[in-house]
């Protein structure tokens, strides 16, 4: 979407609440950018947002207050989620044991897999069970726990049981934020406890994310930069949006 010349507040701010609708997230500089005015007038308009609810502020911009619906999510971001898809497909074995988490990024990537040679994977998300379903050679297990009606995801003791019950030889999360201090973070606590305990339990965890959500925080911190071995985005690894991961995790 083009937008230019002056607009007024309220113009901005659906502008801004679109934004939020579509990616979770906003960034002033980009705001800024594409709306024509001023780095401070976009702060002023996140503030107005932040009283409204609709928005939290966070540094560099704001954040969309709560999860997205998990069809929301999965519209979202479509081309670059299946990029990542792409380059994450290569790093499926076709055997053991993986844990993919109830992220939309990566439903597209549970969809692109074929078949196993008794492959079997743990997750806590409805739809990524489903799309597994009778696939050749690999054997799909559903965590237990309480479903959260926004996100589509299986949360809760009982989840975070069930996911530190096999030993995977890799898990793939993705995140609503991405920060080169903090590492990841989730939209609500129950979510991100979930991906620590399968994390926990992993010989190597991938991250996978859109650009997006870099340089960006959420509420709940997720997995710890020092148990993410790798860092995937749809980026080309030598992008300059990536410099500040370098050191952290392998880039792809």
């Amino acid at each position: 979407m083009s937008v230019s010349g002056n607009l007024a507040t309220e113009h901005r701010l659906m502008w801004i609440r679109r934004q939020l609708d579509d990616a979770g997230q906003v960034r002033i500089a980009d705001a800024a950018t594409r709306l024509t005015v001023s780095e401070m007038t976009i702060r002023r308009d996140l503030q107005e947002l932040e009283a409204q609810g609709v928005a939290r502020r966070v540094r560099g911009g704001a954040v969309a207050v709560g999860p997205m619906a998990f069809e929301d999510r999965h519209k979202s971001r479509a081309r670059a989620k299946a990029r990542i898809a792409s380059k994450l497909i290569e790093l499926v074995p076709s055997s053991g044991a993986i844990g993919i988490d109830a992220s939309s990024t990566l439903l597209r990537l549970t969809t692109a897999i074929d078949s196993g040679r008794d492959l079997t994977v743990l997750t806590n998300g409805w739809e990524t069970f489903r799309s597994l379903e009778g696939k050749a050679g690999v054997s799909a297990l559903l965590s237990g726990g309480q479903l959260d009606p926004r996100t589509g995801s299986l949360v809760g003791p009982l989840a975070c049981r069930a996911a530190s019950s096999l030993l995977l030889s890799r898990m793939f999360i993705s995140a609503a934020a991405v920060d080169p201090e903090f590492g990841p973070s989730e939209t609500c606590l129950e979510e991100a406890e979930v991906k620590r305990a399968m994390a926990a339990v992993s010989g190597e965890v991938v991250l996978a994310v859109d650009s997006t959500k870099l340089g960006a925080r959420s509420i709940a911190t997720s997995v710890a930069w020092e148990h993410i071995g790798l860092l995937v985005t749809e980026l080309d690894p030598d992008d300059s949006r990536l410099d500040a991961y370098r050191g952290l995790a392998e880039i792809r």
